[in-house]
Order: structure tokens, then sequence, then C-alpha cells
């Protein structure tokens, strides 16, 4: 179901929902969970099912209950607009949890630090730690190992035919790992793997090496 990987003498494992445990900390990793764009694209007249909201907050809640970290750090987008109905809803999920929950800040961003102060939710542009660097947008930088997101990885596997089958994924490059968009309704943006790269490609239910 889940797959382990080593990085720097420390031990991570990946989730089929594509959240990532960091054991020595004890910290869930989330990236681009990007609640509140269903409610957004249904006032403009987008017909997204009603159920894609509760589907993102059913989500965090098993991953986050899976591993029953000591905190959550959510790599950036994890609101995707302005407050709308879903605000009301993270809140009741937020108060409903136990961990330390930490947001990088991404570009979709955009609401008010004073909203997620009053939730106890600490913001940073970066977070380092152990010679590890997390962010949003995916940065090298000498002598760190970057976590990051925004790229909402994917993968095309080729089949039988002409069949193609689209994944998300883990992508491992030397000094970096970009975590898959986590919400729901997310696209993806499909990278061609380089000699040396790692690629886990996420299904409902398991975590997949890519050769």
């Amino acid at each position: 179901m889940t797959q382990e990987i080593s990085i720097q003498n420390n031990t991570f494992t990946m989730h089929p929902s594509g959240g990532m445990l960091w054991h020595e900390k004890r910290m869930l990793l989330i990236a681009d969970v990007h609640l509140g764009k269903v409610s957004h694209f249904r006032k403009h007249g987008s017909a997204v099912p009603l159920r894609a909201v509760a589907a993102n907050f059913d989500q965090l809640t098993r991953v986050a209950d899976y591993y029953q970290a000591q905190s959550i750090c959510f790599l950036g987008d994890l609101f995707h607009s302005s407050l709308n109905t879903e605000w009301k809803l993270f809140e009741k999920w937020v108060r409903s949890r136990d961990e330390t929950l930490i947001l990088i800040a991404g570009n979709h961003d955009i609401i008010s630090p004073v909203k997620y102060e009053n939730l106890d939710i600490d913001i940073y542009s970066e977070f380092q730690s152990n010679g590890f660097l997390l962010t949003h947008h995916p940065e090298e930088r000498e002598g760190f190992f970057n976590f990051c997101g925004h790229i909402h990885p994917g993968i095309r596997l080729g089949g039988i035919g002409r069949q193609v089958l689209k994944l998300s994924c883990f992508f491992k490059t030397e000094n970096q790992l970009i975590l898959p968009a986590f919400g729901t309704f997310t696209g993806n943006y499909y990278l061609e793997p380089q000699p040396g790269n790692q690629v886990f490609a996420i299904t409902k239910n398991e975590v997949i090496p890519i050769q």
C-alpha cells in the first residue's frame, strides 16, 4: 500500500493519498490541497459535483488518522483562492485535530494570515531542518534536499497498443522530491523522467515504484 524511502539517513513513507510521513520528525507532509477550489468553480457555474468538497476533507482525515503524526506541514496552496463556504468546513476540521499545523505559503494562499493565526496555524515562506528544505515552489539550494509541491507531478505509462495510463506521482531527483497534488479537484503536469530520477505513481490504494 505505502512505499518507504531513505533520504540522507532519514526515513519517509509515501501514502496513496499523496501525503508523506517524515518519521524522524513525526511530520506529515501534504502539498496542494486546494481547498475551496470546488466551491469557487461551482460559484462560477462549473458543473462540479458537491461531493468533491467532502472528498478532500475525508481524505485529509484518513491520512492524518493513519499516521498519527505530531505535526502536519502543508507545502503550499492549502486554500485555492479567497474565502468561501469551505473555510467554515476547514475551521471545523482543524478543531477536530490534535496535530500542530504548519503552512508553507504558496502562490494560491492569499487568505489573510490572521485567519490562520486564529486557528493556531503557523505560516512560513520556507522551513529548514536537518539539511532538508521545505518549500512550495521547487528550489535548488546548496547543502539542502528540497521537498516541495506546486508542480502537481504526473506520469504517463504506455500500455498495449496506444493505451496510455495517466497517474499522479511522487517525483524524485538527486536533491529534490516533488509531492503530488493532494486535492481531489486538481490537474497534473506530466513529467518526463531522466536517468537517475525515481518515480512513484499513486493509485487509489497503493504507491507503485516505476522502473
